[in-house]
């Protein structure tokens, strides 16, 4: 089968034939209809020090997809070939604390597809059973393909209670841009998001924030919240960027008692004025993955009644056009980029 292979310690991936993957009896077997490319991707892509010390040469990548099952092993009870689907990307052990707690997305021992174990950037992907998410028949499977990353999304916005409450988005990238419209659908009063990138800004405005702010265009947060009569702050916060400078904002910007989702990961050294944060009684909670498998099931039923993130799809590619849509991701004027493997 064709596959996109990181054949060599260098920037990029190459189109190649690599084995069949073998089935094992807990297994399903899926034909790759969609894929889209995913920020770690473009690490791989890189060749970042990141993936330099974690992704094995000579693996082929990618964990965003959609598919059709192609054959199950002989354990397999839940699903059945024709059976269209996607799948959580983190493989845990089921055995350590977490796992017998069901905290699965807290798996210390977690395997990620496209970073530990072959990808689905090829023509068959095969996972666990238990990993498998079977798609609804009115779902357009580019958006089965992005369930990975508005699962992220989904997790960091929907870990506090949205309803009438302003809400600060810090980084409107891919993530930053849907949970804008996951905010909204959850009955936010308003939604204010921030980035260096009128490019992105824009996109995040398409997709549901009420005020855009470009930090280095002379723009603020503090015009933004006298235009949304914001008096004592913002309710709650997401963090997407990972820059410092915006996890500042946050501590200033948040009201007091606001509840606080850390979803970027901040560079070594990073720091905040903890003493504002214990005076105003601030929460913070981490964010890794989805909530496996709670975050998928408010997916699935926010997108069946109406939530739509189609227009964070900004580019569809055929497969073997995959260097162009790495080459518009890390130009940073592009949305979801979604490659077809079959139709």
């Amino acid at each position: 089968m064709k596959a996109l292979v990181k054949t060599k310690a260098d920037k990029g991936l190459e189109l190649i034939d690599v084995p069949m993957p073998e089935v094992g009896v807990n297994d399903v077997l899926i034909k790759i209809y969609k894929t889209a490319i995913c920020g770690t991707d473009l690490h791989i892509w890189n060749w970042d020090p990141w993936a330099q010390q974690t992704i094995p040469v000579g693996m082929h990548v990618g964990h965003e997809f959609c598919g059709v099952i192609e054959r199950v092993g002989s354990a397999v009870t839940e699903y059945k070939p024709g059976d269209v689907v996607s799948g959580e990307g983190h493989i845990v052990c089921g055995h350590c604390r977490n796992c017998r707690k069901g905290l699965f997305h807290l798996c210390p021992n977690t395997k990620g597809v496209g970073v530990n174990r072959e990808g689905c950037f090829a023509e068959y992907l095969c996972i666990p059973q238990n990993n498998v998410i079977r798609i609804h028949k009115d779902m357009p499977m580019e958006i089965a393909s992005i369930l990975d990353p508005l699962g992220n999304a989904t997790h960091t916005a929907l870990s506090w209670d949205l309803v009438g409450e302003d809400v600060l988005i810090t980084g409107a990238g891919l993530i930053g841009s849907m949970a804008a419209a996951v905010c909204k659908k959850a009955g936010a009063k308003s939604v204010t998001i921030t980035d260096v990138s009128d490019y992105k800004l824009n996109l995040a405005r398409i997709m549901g924030a009420d005020r855009t702010v470009n930090v280095i265009s002379g723009d603020s947060i503090a015009a933004a919240r006298e235009d949304l009569e914001i008096a004592e702050g913002y309710g709650v916060c997401l963090e997407m960027s990972g820059a410092p400078a915006c996890l500042k904002d946050i501590i200033t910007h948040s009201a007091y008692g606001a509840n606080i989702s850390l979803l970027g990961i901040q560079p070594g050294g990073s720091g905040i004025d903890w003493n504002t944060f214990v005076w105003k009684g601030l929460k913070m909670k981490g964010i890794y993955g989805r909530e496996m498998f709670g975050t998928w099931q408010k997916m699935d039923a926010m997108l069946r009644s109406g939530l739509d993130v189609s227009p964070i799809i900004t580019h569809r590619l055929h497969y073997t056009d995959f260097k162009e849509g790495f080459e518009v991701m890390n130009s940073g004027k592009s949305g979801k980029v979604v490659l077809t493997w079959a139709e």
